[in-house]
């Protein structure tokens, strides 16, 4: 099969998170790009995929919203297992647990099983995320900081340009180099890791956090799905069972897009 004269890969699973429509600016086009030129068996939106925060401060919805939404219906409609895994910006469909919107299913958590056997608690994370769970006020101070760095990098990226460099994100180099941020992030995935070992499975796919990775440095499995908002990374599952870290860049004008991969035995 293929879609525009690329040939379309299949997989056994996608996982997405942290789409955040509603918000501005994000990379809905890539999103769909992405989904075109992928099928896949299950198909899980680990969390976030709605911002809620943002639609109920500003109503935000552009025609692609609706192209992405049919997308995934369209393939939830001819086979493929499309579950909605809420997270807490979209928390409101958590009341909804259990139920279906359309073909799509809405659930807490899950547990994914690969080619291999393999076992993975799959959960937007944001559970385990103290500031979230203890201090949502905090939460939304967050929220805001986190889009105000969004709107400062859109200056800088046009400067970046004009200079023919490449797009260089303000949030992912505050999160690799500011050390409370790191620090947070390791707490974080230690939390994750814990909860994985507790459920007796083999790792954990998980989101909120805006940071793609995949480790085994806490013994066992920690796979992170980043997000579509800047980075465009998503998880898949190939058919015989490995992991890949997909960061998925757009090429010049009129060129076709193309993956990064970064693999892991399941």
């Amino acid at each position: 099969m293929t879609i525009e004269g690329r040939e379309t890969r299949h997989v056994r699973a996608i996982f997405i998170s942290d789409v955040h429509l509603g918000m501005r600016p994000i990379r809905v086009g890539q999103l769909i790009a992405f989904l075109r030129a992928h099928d896949a068996d299950t198909i899980y939106l680990v969390g976030d995929i709605l911002d809620g925060w943002r639609l109920a401060k500003s109503w935000h919805w552009p025609s692609e919203y609706n192209v992405l939404v049919q997308l995934l219906l369209d393939k939830a409609l001819a086979g493929t297992r499309v579950v909605y895994l809420p997270g807490n910006h979209d928390e409101f469909l958590r009341e909804y647990l259990g139920t279906y919107f359309g073909e799509v299913e809405i659930i807490d958590r899950t547990i994914h099983t690969t080619a291999l056997g393999k076992t993975y608690l799959v959960i937007h994370g944001d559970q385990f995320d103290v500031v979230v769970m203890n201090a949502k006020w905090l939460a939304h101070v967050g929220d805001w900081a986190y889009n105000f760095a969004l709107r400062v990098n859109i200056a800088i990226n046009w400067t970046r340009r004009r200079l023919g460099l490449q797009y260089w994100s303000l949030s992912a180099w505050a999160k690799q180099k500011v050390k409370n941020a790191v620090s947070i992030i390791g707490r974080f995935e230690e939390a994750l890791v814990h909860e994985a070992k507790v459920s007796g499975v083999d790792g954990v796919i998980c989101g909120h956090i805006h940071f793609a990775d995949m480790h085994d440095r806490l013994g066992i499995h920690y796979i992170n799905t980043g997000d579509w908002v800047e980075s465009c990374t998503a998880i898949v599952e190939t058919p015989d069972g490995q992991f890949e870290l997909v960061k998925w860049t757009e090429m010049a004008a009129g060129e076709p897009r193309k993956f990064r991969l970064r693999r892991a035995a399941s």
